[in-house]
């Protein structure tokens, strides 16, 4: 069975984004970018709900995502890609494919198939809808050492207390901190 990881960053109040979509606040220095190469390198399948592709799919195949950070540019650009949309009819972006309908029912059924494990990255509406659904095991939070006045809640319109150990944490130079978690 293909297991289903949540990655996210998230700021001391617990906004994963801000107005507007602002993610500038963000820290992401050269411990952080070695961390992503790393997760890269496990060959997960990445989720997206259609925002972060969008904007995930606007940075990566560029030639800027190429000079600033060419080896995480790499390991997304060639990534299996899934997009959750009920718009989107097409992509450019090299590895995606668009998925429609109940993403609860095919989240289930992509975890009974054989194949690379799979990370949502962002798309906070998607990882509350298979957090309810019980279908993430491995909650990956990097928390950043800010807070926001206002955004969006990284688990915002979850219908049930969300119970979760500890596995693991690592502390970024940059303050940043990374907290592992299962149900």
């Amino acid at each position: 069975m293909r297991k289903l990881t949540m990655y996210n960053f998230i700021t001391l109040n617990g906004f994963y984004k801000g107005i507007n979509e602002d993610i500038r606040w963000h820290r992401h220095g050269s411990e952080e970018e070695g961390f992503s190469q790393d997760s890269l390198q496990h060959k997960n399948t990445l989720v997206f709900g259609r925002v972060t592709y969008q904007m995930m799919a606007s940075y990566w195949p560029t030639a800027m995502a190429m000079e600033s950070m060419p080896e995480v540019a790499k390991g997304m650009n060639s990534a299996e890609k899934i997009v959750f949309s009920n718009t989107l009819t097409q992509t450019d972006w090299q590895n995606t494919k668009i998925l429609t309908g109940d993403i609860i029912e095919t989240m289930r059924n992509l975890k009974q198939q054989s194949g690379n494990d799979m990370t949502i990255l962002g798309s906070g509406s998607i990882v509350s809808q298979m957090a309810n659904a019980n279908l993430i095991d491995n909650y990956e939070i990097m928390i950043d050492p800010v807070a926001i006045g206002n955004g969006t809640p990284l688990f915002k319109g979850i219908d049930n207390n969300l119970n979760l150990k500890l596995t693991n944490s690592r502390v970024f130079k940059s303050g940043v901190i990374l907290l592992s978690y299962e149900p």
